[in-house]
């Protein structure tokens, strides 16, 4: 007996030119997207900002970028992803190039909104890159795509460096804008458009949204806004967390932050391949255990306690140094990389024809949870002088998706073999 099985849908000749320009340019839009976070340690000793104030400005660029995910999504998918995401650059080079004359804290706020718009890219590449390929490859191209999130690591090593020339802060947003000029016109040379990848241009924006009432939809964008909220917010807080928690210098304090954000970019295209082999269910709930984890062993604060013993009291302390600290985190940045690769591969593989509205939807859902969980951060540090908070908070988020995955998921399927789950509920 012989046995045939059908043959592979090809690749289309211009998916990887299209691919690897999309994540050159997504990389430096994030990069740009994170610059506050290294920028903004100078600007609170400059203009004498506290915890919440300092959160407010790395987060001012992360709201914006999150808003108009939805609107680009749409978009995207019906004008063309090339299009929109030039327009993209294009709007993020004199705002990048702008935030350097500013002088007064409600200037860089605004200016920074603008500046943000560049993290909306995500919500372009993301359907622009997966309309390209064939299903069996959407989860691995939409990781190598979404390793763009390195550029939150890019940003950790330039942004010190050039702070280091002793020219200014300045030189940090007029460099950043040169690279993303440079960005556009090599990202124009060599992507391409497809009119087939677009929705009929009679397509009205509520039927493009009505797929956004699936409960589904929701869920994902709890999990995402972990996975990859988790990612933005700790991105922006750790070089201040690191510097006040363990008193680093802000290049040492950048360093570490890059063993979380280099990771938690590169080693999402290995999340994609997991995802395509494995399922998205299986490798998210696995996902979401690690974080746990981490998370609960990170939140324990420096402890001193005494205790009576028959020779006198004894004084111990309990609290992770910065070599256990930094491998938890290296281990979180990774498991937080294959999550935001197998969220994705959800929607690739559920919504093929609504990825735009969907990963739109969804990538708000992660932004704003880049936005509010600095501002928390800052808030309950404000309130309680104990850093090891952010922590607290991120794992009881986490706890909540869980419960969440485990009653609307896990009940119904065996998360150590390959069956499917039995039921779609949300």
């Amino acid at each position: 007996m012989t046995s045939s099985s059908a043959p592979l849908e090809p690749v289309p000749p211009k998916a990887w030119s299209v691919l690897f320009s999309s994540t050159w340019a997504f990389t430096v839009c994030f990069m740009v997207w994170m610059m506050f976070a290294i920028v903004g340690i100078p600007l609170k000793k400059q203009l004498g900002l506290n915890d919440t104030e300092f959160a407010w400005l790395t987060a001012m660029p992360v709201l914006s970028g999150s808003l108009i995910r939805v609107p680009l999504g749409n978009w995207t998918d019906k004008y063309g992803g090339r299009i929109v995401f030039a327009i993209l650059l294009a709007i993020s080079v004199p705002s990048t190039w702008a935030i350097a004359y500013a002088t007064q804290y409600w200037q860089f706020l605004v200016i920074g909104l603008f500046m943000g718009l560049a993290g909306g890219s995500f919500s372009v590449g993301t359907p622009y890159v997966a309309r390209w390929f064939p299903k069996r490859l959407k989860g691995t191209a939409m990781g190598v795509f979404g390793a763009g999130n390195s550029g939150a690591a890019v940003n950790k090593f330039l942004a010190p460096v050039l702070l280091s020339l002793g020219l200014g802060w300045q030189l940090v947003p007029h460099v950043y804008a040169v690279i993303m000029l440079i960005t556009l016109i090599l990202f124009w040379v060599f992507s391409a458009s497809n009119p087939a990848h677009r929705v009929p241009p009679t397509t009205h924006w509520s039927e493009q949204l009505a797929v956004l009432k699936n409960p589904r939809v929701l869920k994902y964008c709890q999990y995402y806004s972990i996975v990859f909220g988790g990612y933005v917010g700790l991105s922006l807080w750790l070089p201040r967390y690191l510097m006040g928690e363990y008193h680093l210098s802000l290049q040492s304090a950048a360093l570490l932050t890059a063993c979380f954000a280099l990771p938690g970019g590169m080693v999402r295209a290995m999340g994609g391949m997991l995802s395509d082999k494995f399922g998205a269910h299986r490798v998210t709930w696995w996902v979401l255990w690690v974080c746990w984890i981490c998370l609960f062993i990170m939140s324990y604060p420096q402890t001193d306690f005494t205790i009576a013993t028959s020779a006198g009291p004894k004084t111990f302390h309990i609290g992770l140094n910065i070599y256990a600290f930094t491998v938890l985190l290296f281990i979180l940045g990774i498991a937080m990389a294959f999550g935001k690769a197998s969220v994705f591969k959800y929607i690739g593989d559920e919504f093929p024809s609504n990825v735009g509205a969907v990963s739109g939807a969804v990538g708000l859902a992660g932004g704003l949870g880049g936005f509010l969980l600095p501002l928390m951060f800052g808030w309950l540090h404000d309130r309680t002088e104990i850093f090891p908070t952010t922590f607290m908070l991120l794992y009881g988020v986490v706890w909540v998706s869980l419960i969440w995955m485990y009653w609307t998921e896990v009940r119904t399927t065996d998360v150590l073999s390959s069956s499917k789950p039995t039921s779609r509920a949300a």
